[in-house]
């Protein structure tokens, strides 16, 4: 009876270490690699997932002959580049409408040359907000 009161006792011990013990976070590394810039018809956001950004989400000072010349990581421009967007075309902003995927072609009748655009936001090359500016 003793020998199973011990083992009783061990275990209501044991259990309770166990239930106050802090809890480890597990640590989860993530590495992005950087490859090649997003081959994308009107840009692509300058956030992460990099996906491909709506026409008129960029303005035209974007754009050298109808190209996108970059923005994010890839961008490798003047430091004093900035630029504007209309950040209501902008996932973080609460765009859901419909976007380019990567690898499609502009379409012709939305040529950056000729667009109306309304930027509502001045952004650097990295996607910082240039504040003062508009």
């Amino acid at each position: 009876m003793r020998g199973s009161t011990l083992v009783l006792l061990a275990a209501i011990i044991g259990i309770g270490v166990t239930a106050t013990a802090p809890k480890a976070d597990a640590q989860v590394g993530v590495e992005v690699g950087i490859g090649v810039a997003p081959d994308c018809p009107y840009g692509y956001y300058d956030v992460p997932p990099y996906a491909c950004a709506p026409y008129g989400y960029y303005g035209p000072e974007w754009f050298a002959g109808g190209i996108f010349i970059g923005a994010g990581p890839w961008f490798h421009g003047a430091k004093e580049f900035t630029g504007h967007v209309n950040n209501r075309f902008h996932p973080d902003h609460g765009y859901k409408g419909p976007a380019p995927k990567v690898g499609d072609k502009p379409e012709p009748n939305k040529r950056i040359e000729t667009m109306r655009f309304k930027g509502n936001e001045v952004r650097d090359g990295r996607g910082n907000v240039v504040k003062g500016k508009r």
